[in-house]
């Protein structure tokens, strides 16, 4: 669909013919509360002029190939063959920009992004703006998921200035990299008033050499003031106990003002699924019922479940090949915009995990299923990586122009012509039309590009329609997959949109959470369920296989055993780029879940090693030469690349994004906006919180207060703002509670009494737990827990031998007697909630 850029462009081109002034100074708090605000809103906006995506053409033209040929970015490559004279982000490019005393056009943008790809039909394959940008600027092309710090830099420039942004990101900039002004998109030409490529081009070029003291002034300036705005330092140690439950009741309060109780979500179109608002909501759910308030707990969770329905329900899910797209243009979860991201996969499966343990609906067990099987079998190469993302635009058949959605959109005939007698009963469930169905809002199509196109969705219950048609409930769930199952294979013969095959560590980090995860949560399911494609009902099992290949991968293609160090992304090798914050807190959560969900001891070493508090250096040094004296080693001599030495503000509290080793990248930025991704420090203080009740002593103690200082940094915020940072709210909350609950599990972890032990242990919801699993015969497990947590080794030492699994339930420094049976633990984990839970 034609997406129309952010409304920031018009404010950006009306600036430029004007002589530039230095801004006033904005208070950091006033710079923050505009950063998100734009964050919050700077997804694309249709207008009526919106260049139409059937503009959009295959990548990559015959032209003479140019210095992106030699990159690895799919995104860089797509324009490896424009006339532009393209330089990737480097020294060389800047070099020359100095040389020539001339400015730099900086293009940022990812290879799955609809209005990229028009610009680059429009402007970057034109001959005349080619020539105007070779002879003018040094032109540079940045893939912003292969330096997310570079596009950090500029996006957090143009939403400052302009109050929005999206992608494209163009940014002119001083041969000393500082930003002279910037936009989004920008069509070729001059039309509706306002002025086009190629005069803002000119426009440039004679502000360069008439107003050059101005504008550089200006750069100067606003990179001085957004450094100052975005390292905030904390004025405390720690935030408030009591502070820290009124920030998740206040975001609470805000996300349920906006809800949409006809079509779910919060806010209106477009809908973006934001799995921190439903983490949030769901998190306060659980102290809803601990509190034995159940009628605030049921209207909480009434918003989250229709959230799902409508999402899982609606055209941005794709029914026939699984999996979510980005998000809806329109009110109704209907008309998507068709790109498919990693990030959001996991997220959204984890979120749907939550909800199918709290209500026992296979319904959102079946839609977590639906998303993993489209992970499996199209996203995971062949090493057990998980790629990037796959393209809004393909096209309708080899060798046409590329168009948003044709590789999913369906013509009644279409269906017609595959599905034979089951065409009714199927044009029924999924509101297929012969004039197109894209008609439920006036958001939906209204340029009418999908006039006699259908983007299938559910608008009835299933069960009525089956009555409808004589149908018990399972044969028409049959009959349905097994109509998914013939147009999936119809579509499968179709033009593929463009796969992103890059490896992005922390986005592989998010998924590896929701396959371990639902190794587990999945095995509460009533045996015997039947599923329909595009699932698979594969074993639970199945999925934690996924969560260790793509850790595997990681850990031998994207972690440097030399140096301990992370690298950001993988593609025919690791990138240049370093690893970044979020990749290393992504990570530790990932492996912090497969610990937890999968039990090797391997992936908790490996979290520590990447996470190490500064404070406790030496302690983790001595239990690790204790434990496993090959990671001694590796710790002795190479602590300094963790998360902590690399990204950590000692003096101030909290984690830059950065680890400001580059000189090319002007700000490091603490980031806290909980947006389409968490920000890094809010994931990096739920798993501090989550480490400091596995450790004892000064290990723990040196995690909480890691965390105390951070949320301290960001204090004002949670309190003016909760809303933006619903994941830091929870992790506030996490960290005033008095005792985080552990469930310890000892015996023989290859029992089948063993495996039924777990998956009770995470038959119920609570984000306040820390499950443990513990074979007393594997002596390195032991000294790990002997030099590391006493208490826990003691249970594990004293746990009735002749049992093959025995549970330990501890919260509040106090411990449960244990329990030898699946039914005993869920019992007892469940006996404040049962009631509450079981009617929602």
């Amino acid at each position: 669909m034609a997406l129309a850029p952010p409304a920031a462009l018009g404010r950006v081109i009306s600036c430029l013919p004007r002589p530039l002034h230095p801004p006033p100074m904005l208070s950091a708090r006033l710079l923050r509360h505009r950063l998100a605000a734009a964050s919050a809103s700077s997804s694309p906006l249709r207008f009526v002029a919106a260049m139409s995506s059937s503009s959009a053409s295959a990548h990559g033209g015959a032209g003479k190939p140019n210095r992106l040929a030699a990159e690895h970015s799919p995104y860089l490559l797509q324009h490896a063959h424009n006339p532009v004279d393209w330089y990737p982000w480097g020294d060389e490019a800047f070099e020359k920009a100095r040389k020539l005393d001339i400015p730099i056009f900086l293009s940022i943008g990812y290879s799955t992004c609809h209005w990229c790809h028009v610009m680059e039909v429009e402007s970057f394959e034109n001959e005349e703006v080619a020539k105007l940008l070779n002879d003018w600027f040094v032109s540079i092309k940045v893939d912003r998921e292969e330096r997310p710090d570079v596009d950090k830099v500029y996006m957090t420039y143009v939403s400052a200035m302009y109050g929005g942004g999206g992608w494209p990101l163009s940014v002119f900039l001083s041969p000393n990299l500082k930003p002279l002004m910037g936009g989004t998109y920008f069509p070729p030409d001059d039309q509706y008033g306002r002025p086009g490529f190629k005069t803002i081009l000119r426009k440039v070029k004679d502000a360069w050499e008439t107003k050059r003291d101005a504008l550089e002034q200006t750069g100067n300036v606003v990179i001085e003031q957004l450094r100052d705005a975005l390292s905030a330092k904390a004025s405390s140690q720690d935030v408030p106990n009591d502070l820290a439950a009124r920030y998740v009741d206040q975001c609470v309060e805000k996300l349920a003002s906006s809800y949409d109780p006809k079509f779910g979500g919060f806010g209106s179109a477009p809908k973006f699924p934001r799995p921190v608002e439903d983490c949030i909501m769901l998190y306060k759910f659980r102290k809803h019922l601990e509190a034995r308030q159940e009628s605030e707990a049921q209207n909480i969770m009434k918003m989250v479940t229709r959230t799902l329905q409508c999402m899982a329900r609606g055209g941005v899910h794709d029914h026939i090949g699984g999996g979510f797209h980005r998000y809806s243009v329109d009110e109704c979860w209907h008309v998507p915009h068709f790109e498919k991201m990693l990030y959001d996969q996991g997220q959204i499966a984890n979120v749907y995990l939550d909800t199918f343990v709290i209500t026992g609906d296979e319904y959102y067990s079946s839609v977590a299923r639906d998303i993993l099987d489209y992970l499996r079998r199209d996203m995971i190469g062949e090493e057990g990586e998980i790629f990037s993302a796959e393209d809004a635009d393909s096209a309708e058949y080899e060798g046409a122009r590329k168009k948003e959605g044709s590789f999913y959109v369906w013509t009644s005939k279409e269906i017609e012509d595959t599905l034979g007698e089951n065409t009714e009963l199927f044009k029924n469930h999924y509101y297929v039309k012969s004039s197109g169905n894209c008609d439920l809002s006036g958001m939906s199509d209204p340029h009418n590009e999908f006039s006699g196109k259908n983007v299938l969705i559910e608008r009835k219950p299933g069960s009525l329609i089956a009555s409808k048609f004589g149908k018990s409930v399972d044969e028409y769930s049959q009959i349905l997959g097994d109509c998914r199952q013939k147009l999936f294979d119809v579509r499968s013969k179709r033009p593929r949109p463009h796969l992103d095959d890059k490896v992005i560590v922390s986005w592989n980090g998010l998924a590896i959470s929701a396959f371990a995860r639902a190794s587990q949560i999945l095995k509460s399911g009533p045996p015997g369920t039947k599923y329909y494609f595009p699932i698979t009902g594969c074993d639970p099992v199945e999925y934690l296989q996924v969560a260790e290949k793509a850790a595997n991968f990681i850990k031998d293609k994207l972690y440097d055993a030399s140096s301990k160090r992370l690298h950001h992304s993988y593609r025919n090798g690791p990138a240049k780029a370093p690893g970044f914050l979020d990749d290393y807190a992504f990570l530790i959560n990932g492996l912090l879940d497969l610990f937890e969900y999968g039990g090797k001891i391997e992936w908790l070493l490996w979290a520590v090693q990447l996470q190490v508090i500064q404070a406790s250096e030496n302690i983790l040094v001595e239990f690790l030469d204790v434990t496993f004296h090959a990671h001694c080693i590796i710790f002795c001599h190479n602590y300094k690349h963790s998360q902590d030495e690399l990204f950590l503000d000692k003096e101030g509290g909290a984690y830059f994004n950065t680890p400001g080793e580059d000189p090319s990248v002007l700000l490091r930025v603490k980031e806290d906006y909980d947006g389409a991704e968490p920000s890094g420090n809010s994931m990096a203080a739920i798993n501090m919180i989550r480490l400091s009740s596995i450790f004892d002593g000064a290990k723990s103690e040196g995690y909480k207060r890691n965390v105390e200082h951070l949320l301290a940094v960001f204090e004002t915020r949670l309190r003016e703002l909760g809303i933006a940072l619903p994941l830091m709210c929870c992790a506030a909350d996490m960290l005033s509670v008095p005792s985080r609950k552990q469930v310890v599990l000892v015996g023989d972890k290859g029992s089948a009494e063993f495996r039924n032990m777990v998956a009770a242990a995470f038959s119920s919801y609570d984000p306040n737990r820390t499950v443990i699993q513990i074979d007393p015969k594997n002596t390195e497990e032991m000294a790990f827990w002997e030099s590391n947590n006493a208490n826990i080794a003691q249970m594990a030492l004293g746990s009735p031998t002749e049992k093959p699994a025995v549970a330990h339930v501890c919260q509040e420094f106090k411990c449960s007697p244990p329990v030898t049976s699946p039914g005993s633990l869920r019992e007892l984990l469940n006996k404040t909630v049962a009631a509450a839970g079981s009617s929602v």
